[in-house]
């Protein structure tokens, strides 16, 4: 057995948000010897190409995202398998129909890809599966391979244990929604402190409970109590409680921020599904900490209400800012890009980790999606927390409740441009946000320190699971 390697079989979410994560969980599983087949779905691979056709260098490039890691002397492969769809189908305008062909179609030809994968390998190659957790089928599919099965969540521990109990939730009344404004306290969830329903992922205070969303939630968290381990993209000094309870359950390590590990991050592999604008030169150009950064992420897109109101509340704040506006810039409010000048500057994606680290940035006005509330902590920048859909109002607790590194947009059910501007200005005003500063400030030291070579908890955590990982497979 001396001479085998252990070889990685992923397949990422095809979401921004799950993407970037599991490319860098790929780098650094084969920084540390392992033999990687990376699959993404067609369509993914069309967006990432139609994003970075200009910064490709040669046809090899084109065709395999990982072909500098390989050059780097990084052992990965990579692969595309389709969805069943053409490339022109809008899976977003399709929505519901795209995901049931996800959850009932797909399973088949991961499959018979994986089949081929393994049929294909050297004989000196020990497979095992690495699969989002979301997925409905990573337990079965590896059980029919007799191959070990890693579930990787992108989300904070806290969502996950929330939705790993959901039986708890059914069995004291609180899952399916009772569809009332009242809310309740739940403190049953082991490892979980008191939480409001009103802090509950989305899915779980909508009153219809069959959407495909629902049976997506309900396949991949009965498939994922049959992990051999799970990877979590958190940090043991964020939630340490949960995520010793977790560990009662199955072996469960946090292994973040992923983004950040300094092991790998000098490797280029194209992780944006859209074209990034530069803004550094227009950062450059501001005094430090006086630019707010407005961005809802790559799903969760903002009415032309909401988008009016944030508008002016900018110009009322007057501060300066980037926005990235996923949306056509015609919802904004008529003379907008006149009135800011060179105040503003709105862009329809960039690059989050390059601008939040700029000295220029002062605030972020975001939806709390996971890897964006990540990137805040690491670059010390607190937040304005304005969350739509799935885990983000669960997050927004975390940021707002529990550890106090930033505050909401809104305190009633609308949004008002006045408490826009307000808000702004206390989150930009270094007085008015000392006490926030500082706790992001410390939380951001503790993140570092995880990734740290000795001690640090995300390292130890990391070689404790490769580790358990090779003695389980070895022991098949």
């Amino acid at each position: 057995m001396a001479e085998t390697k252990l070889h990685a079989i992923m397949i990422a979410f095809s979401f921004q948000g799950h993407i970037t994560p599991f490319i860098n969980l790929a780098l650094k599983l084969a920084s540390n010897g392992f033999k990687i087949t990376f699959v993404h779905t067609e369509f993914t691979h069309q967006m990432l190409s139609k994003a970075h056709q200009d910064g490709v260098d040669d046809e090899e490039e084109a065709t395999n995202f990982f072909s500098k890691a390989r050059k780097s002397g990084l052992d990965i492969t990579y692969k595309t398998i389709s969805d069943g769809f053409s490339l022109e189908y809008d899976r977003i305008l399709n929505f519901n129909e795209y995901w049931e062909s996800m959850l009932h179609d797909f399973p088949s030809r991961v499959d018979e890809l994986i089949g081929d994968i393994i049929k294909s390998s050297d004989s000196s190659l020990v497979p095992f599966l690495v699969a989002d957790t979301f997925y409905s089928w990573p337990s079965t599919i590896a059980n029919k391979y007799n191959i070990l099965n890693i579930s990787f969540w992108t989300q904070p521990a806290l969502v996950f244990s929330i939705a790993y109990h959901l039986d708890l939730l059914k069995q004291y009344g609180n899952f399916p929604s009772k569809g009332n404004d009242q809310e309740e306290q739940i403190d049953y969830i082991p490892g979980v402190g008191p939480i409001s329903s009103k802090d509950l992922m989305s899915y779980l205070q909508d009153k219809d409970t069959t959407t495909i969303v629902h049976q997506i939630v309900y396949k991949a968290f009965d498939q994922v109590k049959f992990a051999d381990f799970v990877l979590i993209n958190t940090v043991n000094e964020l939630e340490n409680g949960t995520l010793l309870a977790l560990n009662e359950n199955q072996p469960t390590f946090a292994i973040g921020p992923i983004n950040f590990s300094t092991d790998f991050t000098k490797v280029i592999v194209p992780k944006s599904l859209w074209v990034e604008s530069d803004c550094t030169e227009w950062l450059n150009a501001k005094p430090t900490g006086s630019v707010l950064y407005v961005s809802f992420g790559s799903l969760a897109q903002s009415n032309k209400e909401l988008t009016e109101e944030i508008a002016h509340g900018l110009l009322i704040s007057e501060v300066n800012f980037i926005w990235v506006l996923k949306t056509d810039t015609d919802v904004l409010p008529d003379g907008f890009k006149n009135d800011i000048k060179d105040r503003g500057m709105i862009v329809s994606w960039c690059n989050q980790n390059a601008v939040l680290s700029n000295s220029g940035i002062g605030g972020f006005l975001t939806h709390c999606g996971w890897n964006s509330i990540l990137e805040s902590i690491w670059c010390g920048v607190p937040m304005i927390c304005y969350p739509f859909f799935a885990d983000q109002p669960t997050n927004r607790k975390l940021v707002v409740d529990d550890w106090k590194i930033g505050i909401n947009l809104c305190d009633g059910a609308r949004v008002n441009r006045d408490e826009v501007a307000e808000k702004i200005k206390r989150i930009m005003c270094i007085e008015t946000s000392k006490s926030l500063r500082n706790e992001i400030k410390k939380l951001g030291n503790v993140v570092r320190s995880s990734l740290d070579d000795v001690g640090g908890s995300t390292r130890t955590n990391f070689d404790q699971f490769i580790k358990d990982l090779k003695a389980k497979i070895y022991a098949k």
